[in-house]
């Protein structure tokens, strides 16, 4: 399917591909990893053709086609069910083909072609696709330009997914979805069947929904069969090998040089030192890897902890410019709690998080706050705050007025920059970096509670590790958002539930809540319950739906009478044609075929008969 051979790419100096070359068979889900910053993108712009190597070549199985999701969010007032429909450019043409052909030779093949993509069912597979990404079917009909780019990039991986070309890349595909989003994604690309190559750092999506490795690093690609966890292992036992075998080789090379270092000089013994140089010439060379650490991540821990509960609410309310997210809140939580907040973004995740950290008073009922609490919030829209022009040093020198620069220095360095890093623009650092410095930032006094709501993004996989280590090392609470969902199972002890407009402990564990998300096209809800999943817009958003279904419902009816229309006419111009006296006489198999394609037809007209009478008697309901 893709083929890469002896590629080779460089930006100025940096070389980040030499020689690579690699072959990714049909039907395989790769997931393509390295650390951050070895070209996993670029290799992503090189097979697209966007740019091009110095030396090698990428090609394609002969009429492949690629898709992706785009790289800005679509905008518009195109619905989302419009805009998905429209990724399938050949349905979209063939559907304005059978509208305006004459020949009737030519609408039988259309209308075949039609059948054999399963046209008719396109609609329904779109908002599938859009329903598991979080938009239900009142969401599905309204139009692009009312959603935040974060929800209008979903709608392009939507787009993307529909499509489904013989080769689907995908960048980070998590990073604008919920926990319910990756769950419902992972399931999706498990039983794709094309040929996907995913660059995530989301060890679930890369375990669950991939059987190969393909692993950047320095400049090489090498392909893995079998999931993460498989690749993980075997290469571990590898570098192992290669370790103990470069250490065999090592010990050799000495031996030879002391004979030829001790004899060379020795008339007697000056063939055995010239074989010997030989030898040490045709020594294998042996590369071993040492992976560069990943700096540690520092969450000092509160000196002393604070009498429980650190926070405890009865029947509170919270929400923004009089109108209620959420209410009934009776919670508490003490000062080792380790909560994971469960729920579909819209849902309000973010305002329980504000509430508790103080940011946002509640609107009615009681909140409790332990006297001196202190408490950490990360939020990665944090780092639009951050002084571009400033660098981490003069970002902690802010928070220690007076202090002497080499204290300040070293706790920079506690943040992950140390040296000459302390002193890099923030508008030159990676998003990793920037959440490096976010993390010291929000922990810098050591708080009680610490909040974090998405907290890996940009983050790699030993970033993350890391990242639960110091989660794990600290002493005080922490509430966590997030879509990893091995950070909330290596992390979390207890998870609460957003929905229904109120947040309650959900009974079971993540493989529960996996079980309720997949279940359904709704999302679980407190109560066990499920309740439909709409994602924030702008005033349509917060419309009531039950106009809104009804418009969705109407329109869908009369799309289906106009399908319904549409094959009833193209059957009466294959019955006219047929019925042209000796038409066929020279080419009996012309009408054999356009006969074979009026069943087709036929076929497709029952079944848009019965969806128009279900969506009737929906609407009549």
């Amino acid at each position: 399917m893709l083929s890469i051979d002896g590629l080779t790419y460089r930006i100025g100096p940096r070389l980040l591909l030499e020689d690579a070359t690699v072959f990714v068979p049909a039907g395989a889900r790769v997931g393509l990893v390295g650390r951050n910053g070895v070209g996993k993108s670029t290799l992503f712009r090189l097979i697209r053709g966007e740019i091009v190597g110095e030396s090698g070549e990428v090609s394609f199985a002969r009429g492949a086609r690629l898709g992706g999701v785009e790289q800005e969010a679509p905008g518009g007032p195109t619905t989302l069910i419009d805009f998905t429909l429209a990724a399938d450019r050949e349905r979209a043409a063939l559907l304005e083909e059978a509208e305006t052909a004459r020949d009737p030779a030519r609408i039988a093949e259309v209308h075949a072609r039609l059948l054999d993509i399963d046209a008719h069912s396109a609609p329904a597979r779109a908002a599938r696709i859009l329903a598991g990404l979080g938009f239900d079917e009142a969401a599905q009909a309204r139009p692009l330009s009312s959603y935040s780019g974060g929800w209008r990039m979903r709608v392009a991986l939507a787009a993307a997914l529909f499509a489904a070309p013989d080769l689907l890349l995908l960048d980070e595909p998590t990073n604008y979805l919920d926990l319910e989003g990756a769950l419902w994604l992972v399931e999706h690309l498990a039983s794709y069947r094309a040929t996907v190559v995913v660059i995530s750092h989301d060890r679930d999506v890369l375990d669950a929904a991939c059987d190969s490795i393909l692993h950047l690093d320095r400049g090489k690609l090498t392909f893995w069969s079998g999931n993460y966890s498989d690749f993980e292992e075997r290469r571990r036992q590898k570098l192992a090998l290669d370790a103990k075998r470069a250490k065999e080789v090592e010990a050799k090379r000495k031996h030879l040089q002391a004979f030829v270092d001790r004899f060379r000089a020795k008339a007697s013994k000056a063939a055995q030192a010239q074989s010997r140089i030989k030898m040490l010439a045709k020594l294998e060379q042996v590369a071993t890897v040492a992976d560069n650490d990943v700096a540690p991540f520092d969450f000092p821990s509160p000196e002393r902890p604070l009498s429980p509960p650190i926070i405890s609410l009865d029947g509170a309310s919270a929400g923004y410019d009089g109108r209620t997210v959420l209410s009934g809140l009776s919670l508490s939580l003490a000062e080792d709690d380790r909560v994971a907040l469960l729920g579909a973004n819209g849902n309000g995740k973010s305002t329980f998080a504000k509430l508790i950290a103080g940011r946002l008073a509640p609107q009615a009922g009681r909140m409790v706050r332990a006297p001196k609490l202190r408490v950490g919030f990360f939020a990665q829209h944090q780092a639009d705050d951050l002084d571009s022009d400033g660098t981490p040093l003069t970002h902690v020198a802010r928070l220690m007025p007076g202090a002497p620069t080499a204290k300040v220095r070293a706790k920079v360095a506690q943040f992950g920059f140390p040296g000459e890093r302390a002193q890099t623009r923030v508008a030159e650092l990676s998003g990793g970096e920037k959440a490096r410095l976010l993390f010291g930032l929000a922990t810098y006094d050591a708080p009680h509670l610490l909040i974090l709501d998405e907290p890996t993004n940009h983050l790699d996989m030993d970033s993350r590790d890391a990242l639960a280590d110091a989660i794990n090392a600290y002493e005080g609470a922490v509430v966590l958002i997030a879509h990893d969902r091995r950070l909330l199972e290596s992390c979390a002890d207890r998870l609460w539930l957003v929905a229904d407009g109120t947040v309650k402990p959900f009974d079971g564990d993540m493989d529960d809540y996996r079980r309720l998300v997949l279940s359904g096209d709704a999302a679980p809800s407190a109560r066990g319950g499920r309740r439909r999943k709409t994602p924030p817009a702008a005033a349509a958003a917060n419309a009531d739906e039950t106009p809104a279904r009804s418009v969705a419902l109407r329109k869908a009816i009369a799309e289906a009478e106009g399908r319904m229309a549409r094959l009833n006419g193209l059957i009466g111009r294959v019955d006219a044609a047929l019925a042209v006296p000796g038409a066929f006489a020279r080419d009996p198999r012309k009408a054999a075929e356009l006969a074979r394609n009026r069943e087709e037809l036929e076929r497709a007209l029952r079944g848009a008969e019965e969806a128009w009478l279900d969506l009737s008697a929906k609407a009549d309901a």
